[in-house]
Parts: structure tokens; sequence; C-alpha cells
């Protein structure tokens, strides 16, 4: 039997749980997902005036090659939706975001190009420049891969992560649970395996 002790926990939580103090910013980036928990949050965000436009971004997952509806919320959302990103306007609408705050970006379908597809939308809509500082509400097991791609896409914005557990999942419990443990230990997995896929395309 092989054992994780307390630091090497620790090390692990410290990489991939990021969470930074907030402060009102230009825009909230919401990165797809077929769920609203960290949407909700956003939406909280954006109620106590910390700033006046959130982009969610999501197409569908692109292993799917289609949006394969959603996974929680249906209840209180509905379900006829084309896209994440619809499906999250949804979910800002019905908790206190009016439209004209929300600028969906519709065609993103892994978190690398919910970072890209956005930037391209906003260069579109004539605010890069205009935006310095952005919150990153993200699920807080997604957040040091969410804030790396974000950070490498927009290298002049300031980004502030801002994650939500999602399952109990949390820099707290995340090892005390096989789902935690899974859903961790992928995120590791992946940033490594993603940023192989980038060689060439990243600056040293």
């Amino acid at each position: 039997m092989y054992r994780l002790d307390q630091k090497e926990i620790e090390e692990i939580s410290n990489y991939i749980f990021l969470e930074d103090d907030l402060s009102p910013a230009d825009a909230i980036f919401i990165p797809g997902c077929a769920r609203p928990e960290h949407t909700e949050a956003a939406a909280g965000l954006y109620r106590d005036g910390y700033a006046p436009l959130l982009i969610p971004s999501g197409g569908y997952t692109k292993l799917e090659g289609k949006f394969q509806g959603v996974k929680a919320g249906a209840d209180r959302y509905g379900t006829d939706f084309s896209c994440e990103a619809d499906f999250l306007a949804a979910v800002l609408k019905a908790n206190g975001v009016p439209e004209e705050a929300i600028l969906p970006e519709r065609n993103a379908t892994y978190t690398l190009e919910n970072a890209e597809k956005t930037r391209d939308l906003i260069k579109e809509e004539g605010l890069l420049g205009k935006i310095r500082t952005a919150i990153l509400c993200c699920k807080a097991h997604h957040a040091r891969r969410a804030y790396l791609y974000y950070h490498m896409v927009f290298p002049e914005i300031e980004i502030l992560v801002h994650p939500v557990p999602l399952d109990g999942i949390s820099r707290e419990s995340w090892f005390r649970t096989e789902e935690g443990r899974k859903q961790v230990f992928s995120e590791l997995s992946r940033v490594g395996q993603q940023l192989l896929m980038m060689e060439g395309r990243i600056a040293y």
C-alpha cells in the first residue's frame, strides 16, 4: 500500500486549486460547462457589482461532437439549448443578469478554445484593449488549467480566479473521495498532455 503524505497533498492542492482575492473588474470570463454552478456564482458577482460584462463561452464538448444537453439544473433552467453558451446565458438571466450584460461565445469545443474564441469575440466587438482586468469564474478543480489557458491567450489582462467547488471537490476535501481524486489527477494529467500537444505554439 502506497501513501500520499500531507505535504504531497498540499503541493497538489496548491497547484490545482487557485483562488484570488477579488476586486472590481471589467469582465467575467465563464468557461463552458453543461452544469450551472459556476455560472450561478458569476451571476452573484455581477449582482455584487464586480463587473459589468459576462462572457460565457462554449459550443459543445469536442469529443461528443455536439451539445449533449444540460447535465444539472434542467428543472430550473430548461433543456432547449443548442450550445453551452446559450445554456449559461439562460442561467445568468435567471439569476438577475440583464441580457445586455451578457456576451455569449458559442463556438469553443474545449478549454483552450474557450479562451481563444473569447478573445476573437472581444476583438470583433471592439473591446480588445478596453478589458484590463477579468475575473475567471470556473470549477474549483478546473482552476489551474482554465487560468493557464486564459492567461496565455490574454497576457495583457490581469486575471483573477474565482473557483466554485462542485460535488464537494475542493482544496480541503478532494483527496477524501474516489471521485475527487479522479477529477484532480485527471486535471494534473491533462495539463501536461495538452501542453505537449501545444509544443511549437508556446514561446519560452
